[in-house]
This record gives structure tokens, sequence and C-alpha cells, in this order.
């Protein structure tokens, strides 16, 4: 092997990230989900009924931090852009020389001149995804305005490796259906993340020495 060429092998060996197959389990990252206690009951007061006041509008409704709603998850996008171009220009002169005079050694053809341009461009891209399925997480603050933030995340370990769905954002407490159900599509500021590892995920992708002479290929 020459020089030059196990040289860049050991660059590659020593920069290269750590193989996925070391790191298939999904490790906690920021958004890790802190779950939020529910406040403290009031303390007795000799009353038969300690339950809190809560509005006959709400019913059971998830109004108070610890609170759980299921989100729906609707998501769905679909994008196209198609632009098509073209010019063309032509142009041409020609003198007639007199036919009397030294200028009559010219042929008519000898001082003619023409030329053409023309040009044709096209492009066409689009883009689809499509997310569903539900998410139950629990409201991690409740704002003077009625909103809540809520945040949660399932996390799913098969047998060809793990699947998590995260997802926070800002929810009105009018759009939370009696069943405490509503649709992601209603969630303002919404962070949703779906992410895999595993044998399948890692099958998809490139390995990461092929990855490091990608980057630095010229081609």
């Amino acid at each position: 092997m020459p020089r030059r060429l196990s040289d860049l092998v050991l660059i590659a060996l020593v920069l290269a990230p750590v193989p996925a197959f070391a790191k298939d389990k999904i490790a906690p990252d920021a958004f890790s989900v802190s779950m939020p206690m529910p406040p403290a009951p009031p303390p007795a007061n000799g009353s038969i009924f300690q339950g809190g006041y809560v509005p006959l509008t709400s019913g059971g409704r998830a109004g108070n931090i610890g609170d759980i709603i299921t989100i729906q998850l609707v998501e769905r996008t679909a994008a196209t852009k198609s632009n098509a171009a073209g010019t063309q220009r032509d142009g041409s002169i020609g003198l007639t020389p007199p036919t009397t005079g030294p200028l009559s050694l010219f042929n008519p053809s000898d001082v003619a001149a023409g030329g053409g341009q023309q040009f044709k461009g096209k492009g066409d891209a689009s883009q689809s995804n499509a997310l569903s399925g539900e998410v139950s997480v629990t409201v991690a603050a409740v704002y003077p305005n009625g909103t809540m933030l809520v945040k949660g995340e399932k996390l799913l370990t098969l047998n060809r490796g793990d699947e998590r769905v995260q997802i926070s954002g800002i929810v009105r407490a009018i759009d939370i259906s009696p069943d405490n159900r509503i649709l992601s599509t209603r969630v303002a500021n919404a962070n949703i993340r779906y992410v895999g590892k595993g044998e399948i995920a890692r099958a998809s992708q490139q390995g990461w020495l092929q990855r490091f002479f990608a980057i630095i290929s010229p081609f």
C-alpha cells in the first residue's frame, strides 16, 4: 500500500466517530422529559369533600400541572416546486458591395454575418412527510392566559432496535376534547422528534469510513 494512502486510512481510523454498533441504545439528550409533580392537595378542613374547585364547564379536562393529555399525531406535509425557463435570440447582418470600383471584388457572402442563441432550463422538486399515532404527555406549566406547556415521550424497545417519539409545545384548554385528546396540529411551537436506533436504522446508513471518504472526496 502506498505511504500516502496508508496515512489517509490511519487518519480516518483516528478521527472517525464511534461505530454505530457501539451505540445502539438511544442516549438521553437535552430533550429528556422531567416528569412534573402535581401540586400537593390542600390540607384537610373537616369537610367531607376535599377536592379542589373545578368549573362545571371544564368537566374532566386537564388543566393542572401533572395532568395527562393525549396528543393525536396527524402530521402530513407536502411540497412541490417546478420552474422552467427558455430564451432564444437570432441576429443577422448583410451588405451588398457595389458592382464597380475596388469593392466589387467582394462577394455579398463575404460581408454577411449572423448569429443565434438559445437556452432551455427546467427544474422540479417534491417532498412529502407523514406521521400518525398517539402520544400521551403531561402538563409541565400553566400560564396566566390559560395556555399550557406539555411535554412527553414514548420509548419502544423492539427486538430489532429502539424507537422514540418526543413532543413538546403549547396547547389551549379550549382545544382539548372532553376525553383529554388534542390534535398535533393544534399544538403551538410544536417540537416533534421521531428517532430510531438498531440494526434496521443502521442498515440504511453509510458506514463511518465511507462517510469519512465522502467528506474529503473532491468529486
